[in-house]
């Protein structure tokens, strides 16, 4: 399955998001998952910088597995309900981020786009300076749960999925 997909994922120009749906699957094993989403989401965010994987339609078996699988690796995934339409219009993060990293994820969801040095002015009343915050903020992006932007010399960050 990791190299049918990766084999059909064209590199992109902007954020793309690569939605792999569930939608009919029954049963995923903890090997499918983890060679499936977890190698590909590994994969697009090492060579395809700009594609963001996200598991979709999970039902609730394979949601389950998928959640324990990523909780006993000691990892997180960001993963969607897809209407009829495409449109995403549930996420849920199955796994658990430490708790830095989980305030920096809220502070993303809240605000929207956001640099370091943004987070760090935001926040000045912890004593939390701009490279703590872009340590928090590149290991988010690289989970698959931010999407990083160049801007000049900067970077910014935003929510990976943004709910209607």
């Amino acid at each position: 399955m990791l190299s049918a997909l990766i084999t059909a994922t064209p590199s992109a120009g902007t954020p793309t998001l690569a939605f792999l749906d569930f939608e009919g699957v029954e049963v995923a094993t903890a090997s499918f998952l983890r060679e499936s989403v977890i190698g590909f989401r590994d994969y697009a965010r090492q060579a395809l910088p700009n594609i963001y994987p996200v598991a979709a339609n999970l039902p609730a078996a394979v949601a389950e597995e998928l959640d324990f699988f990523v909780r006993a690796r000691g990892d997180v995934v960001l993963t969607c309900d897809l209407d009829a339409q495409g449109k995403v219009v549930a996420s849920r993060l199955f796994g658990d981020l430490d708790p830095a990293q989980r305030a920096t994820f809220d502070a993303v969801r809240e605000v929207g786009a956001i640099s370091a040095p943004e987070l760090a002015a935001r926040f000045a009343d912890q004593p939390i300076g701009p490279t703590a915050w872009n340590n928090r903020l590149s290991a988010l992006a690289n989970k698959g749960l931010l999407i990083e932007r160049r801007q000049g010399k900067s970077k910014s960050f935003s929510p990976l999925l943004e709910i209607a």
